[in-house]
């Protein structure tokens, strides 16, 4: 049977929390795969999978590889899958049951009437440890509900809504064509998952369920602050991507207004959460990697340069003295409430 969505599932060393999230997953439905992409793991991940893939032989798909970090596996998934969708799910977050069965029953709707949108967006829900109310990211305020609409359509994308790899859905054969190819060993690549492919979306489709529960607070993840500083050049290779991607397609990002607007204020606020990394480590090498981050940006391109320069970013951040570090501090406390930092 053809098979509509893939679900893959990177796991590296996941044996403690990999059981929840695989629960968690439709294993019911035949037009359904999930692919667990093995990647290099030490510890019992390899055996909890297969019993997994042997327990439901028609819907899961054991993947072993070498190590290559989080976005290898992704390339991997991307590569393997079999659907005419393709979804993220991380091992240390889970779905819901109710919302998976809606967004289901819309793409299988969607196709039939060949009607398939490039990407599909629900909620997501950030369930940080030892917290009772946890936040919901929702789009209706900004995305047209549960029809096909294109960019001309979207409205407007408050500061600190934006869509994450936790809230998007792609057409498979969309990130083929796209040529998406995830860096190897590094975190934060999930910005470029659902940054590259924009230009090439035309049609979207939004469904406000609650469908992806985020996981955060853990130690030692990527988005603890701590490891975010220890990590920051990770940090920066992914930024520079994103604006190496923004000036050479700068043109064709620019043809559809508001998709432009929604990949600035992106890019905008990646900018922003690396100056406060480099800022909040407090040495002077990185203070210097700072100042190299916004020329590296100006030099790429001097039209995005000058608009992100003039922007709340590029002024907070070349404010000098206390007045200037205060402003600083009082940004990355807006980036706190945003990615959650630890």
């Amino acid at each position: 049977m053809k098979k509509l969505l893939s679900i893959c599932v990177p796991c590296y060393n996941a044996a403690g929390y990999m059981e929840r999230c695989l629960a968690s997953l439709p294993k019911g439905e035949e037009d359904v795969e999930i692919l667990i992409v093995n990647d290099g793991s030490t510890d019992g991940t390899a055996g909890i999978a297969e019993r997994y893939a042997a327990k439901y032989p028609r819907t899961v798909r054991v993947i072993h590889q070498e190590n290559k970090g989080h976005g290898g596996a992704v390339n991997t998934g991307i590569r393997e899958a079999k659907g005419l969708y393709f979804k993220v799910v991380d091992a240390d977050d889970r779905v819901r049951k109710e919302p998976f069965r809606r967004i289901h029953a819309a793409l299988q709707t969607l196709v039939a009437a060949d009607s398939s949108p490039d990407m599909l967006v629900s909620n997501y829900v950030y369930d940080k440890e030892g917290e009772k109310r946890h936040r919901v990211m929702r789009y209706a305020n900004a995305l047209p509900q549960e029809r096909l609409f294109t960019w001309e359509e979207v409205m407007h994308f408050r500061k600190g809504q934006y869509l994450l790899m936790h809230s998007v859905i792609f057409r498979t054969a969309l990130l083929r064509v796209c040529g998406l190819r995830l860096p190897e060993h590094s975190y934060y690549v999930d910005n470029l998952y659902v940054f590259l492919p924009l230009p090439f979306v035309r049609t979207m489709y939004y469904l406000d369920v609650n469908f992806y529960d985020y996981a955060i607070g853990r130690e030692g993840q990527s988005v603890n602050e701590q490891t975010m500083i220890r990590n920051v050049d990770q940090q920066l290779a992914v930024n520079r991507r994103m604006i190496d991607f923004f000036a050479s397609h700068y043109d064709a990002i620019a043809s559809e207004k508001k998709r432009f607007r929604y990949m600035f204020n992106y890019l905008e606020i990646i900018m922003a959460v690396s100056s406060v990394m480099l800022w909040k480590s407090g040495t002077e090498e990185n203070l210097g990697k700072k100042k190299d981050l916004w020329t590296y940006l100006r030099k790429k391109n001097h039209r995005l340069f000058l608009k992100m320069r003039t922007g709340i970013v590029g002024i907070a951040f070349h404010l000098p003295g206390s007045a200037g570090r205060r402003v600083t501090l009082f940004l990355y406390r807006v980036m706190q409430r945003i990615f959650h930092f630890n």
